[in-house]
């Protein structure tokens, strides 16, 4: 067992209370006084000048990304999936799981313990694929749900008219990347979740966008995720084009389709959700569904500012993530939470609606890990698991101390992170991350990006170049 002593501890209701905490296992064991307890046969932590919090929940989030941070600027949803061939394909195993590890061990420095991730390969997800993202988490320490991401629709499929308003010879270029047939998906995910072990990594189901997905892989998704009690990660409405083409293809929002089909329930999990109606919060409401908020991608990618008070007054689970780091560059939790309850405030809600840092804190932790499908995470009290952070409250960001929420939120950035635990096992301790090498990560990076550069030139180019028309489309469908 092991006795922190002498934290401010972050107590459910937000505030900072003088606490010890002792950890048997995965587990707390109790919250008690400080100094009421002895800790004779313990291993004891002396956290003086220290504040002791609930690790964060990324709520969204893509591992084939962290290859390609840095390439984006100035695009928007559309031209950036129009790009992605020329930044992720061509990946080895061995760079799928470079690429998951460069995430987790950033997610880890910056006091996340746990990720819904929706992980990406072309033409369709592989259990090597799938496994290499899964071991880079546990080597890493972290938490997550997997959940490979899916079409049988092609981008340029997807969109009524993209493929039609493409010049040749690049329409026949664009058309000539097909996703798998959707049988094929289905039965290599169901081979996935078949020979899945362990419980702190877990598999869940991810079609990718509703449009991209044939109704008939809906269902069968639908099915799967129901045989074997997994959850779903889907992008909903994230874009005003997605929101428009939803319109035109169904003639009814993407969540009342989605609702059609019989998607909606407690497992399923709404990424960004920018565009979403009211009648769509009351159906994901009533259905028990979480929503990921994803502001500094939403922001970057100009998708908009997802209406999160809106939400929660709806009743909705509402998770806080990063996405990718292609399109947010950086997978600092911190950053995301204190985004999400500032965007509030420009949305035209009195003072007294706007996101409290105490909503945000609750979204990136116990949210977050509703939405992930794992019990008593993000909370410190007796009985929940051990995902913990020590933050250095000599940071200048906390003096002084006023208010120990509010300035995690608002002025945490990630470098008052000094000791991170997942599951009662270090993984950080006083600023080193122990489960990763980074040094090694570096140099395989910096290998691997010049070699897929090189591999994925030709990509590169055809995206470019459909890059205008591509643009061009999209917007005027909205």
């Amino acid at each position: 067992m092991i006795l922190i002593q002498n934290a401010l501890v972050l107590t459910p209701s937000g505030e900072g209370k003088p606490l010890d905490v002792i950890v048997d296992k995965d587990q707390i064991k109790d919250v008690l006084p400080r100094g009421s307890v002895k800790g004779e046969g313990m291993e004891r932590v002396d956290a003086a000048g220290r504040a002791l919090m609930p690790g964060l929940v990324n709520g969204h989030n893509h591992a084939q990304t962290h290859l390609a941070k840095g390439r984006f600027d100035r695009y928007n949803l559309e031209t950036y999936l129009n790009a992605q061939p020329g930044v992720s394909g061509r990946r080895t195993l061995e760079d799928k799981h470079l690429s998951a590890l460069i995430g987790a061990a950033e997610m880890v420095r910056k006091g996340c313990t746990a990720g819904y991730d929706m992980f990406a390969e072309f033409p369709l997800p592989s259990v090597e694929g799938v496994e290499a993202v899964a071991r880079a988490y546990t080597e890493a320490g972290m938490r997550a749900a997997i959940a490979p991401m899916m079409a049988d629709r092609s981008f340029y499929e997807a969109i009524p008219g993209l493929a039609e308003a493409l010049p040749e010879p690049l329409r026949s270029q664009a058309l000539q990347a097909r996703y798998a047939p959707f049988e094929e998906s289905i039965a290599a995910v169901r081979k996935i979740l078949k020979g899945w072990k362990g419980d702190a990594v877990r598999p869940a189901l991810g079609p990718t966008i509703p449009h991209h997905c044939s109704d008939e892989f809906l269902v069968a998704c639908r099915d799967l995720a129901k045989e074997f009690g997994v959850g779903m990660q889907m992008h909903v409405a994230e874009s005003k084009m997605q929101a428009a083409v939803g319109k035109k293809l169904y003639g009814a929002t993407l969540v009342s389709h989605l609702g059609k089909l019989k998607l909606l329930n407690e497992k399923f999990c709404v990424a960004h959700g920018v565009w979403l109606e009211e009648d769509d919060r009351r159906r994901l409401a009533d259905a028990g569904c979480s929503v990921s908020h994803n502001p500094g991608s939403n922001l970057k990618l100009g998708s908009g500012i997802a209406d999160m008070r809106a939400m929660l007054d709806r009743g909705l689970n509402v998770a806080i993530g990063t996405d990718g780091s292609a399109s947010s560059d950086n997978l600092n939790a911190f950053e995301a939470m204190r985004l999400a309850s500032y965007v509030s405030r420009v949305k035209g809600h009195a003072p007294e609606r706007w996101v409290s840092a105490r909503e945000a804190l609750h979204a990136a932790t116990e949210g977050g890990a509703k939405a992930l499908g794992f019990d008593q995470l993000g909370r410190i009290e007796k009985g929940w698991k051990a995902d913990l952070v020590l933050l250095d409250l000599s940071a200048l960001h906390y003096i002084p101390l006023n208010d120990l929420a509010s300035q995690m939120v608002f002025g945490e950035d990630g470098t008052g992170v000094e000791s991170v635990m997942i599951g009662g096992r270090w993984v950080m301790r006083d600023r080193r991350l122990l489960t990763v090498d980074v040094e090694a990560l570096k140099r395989k990076a910096e290998e691997a990006v010049a070699r897929l550069s090189a591999a994925n030139a030709e990509a590169k180019a055809l995206g470019e170049k459909l890059h205008p028309y591509v643009g061009h489309y999209c917007a005027g469908l909205t």
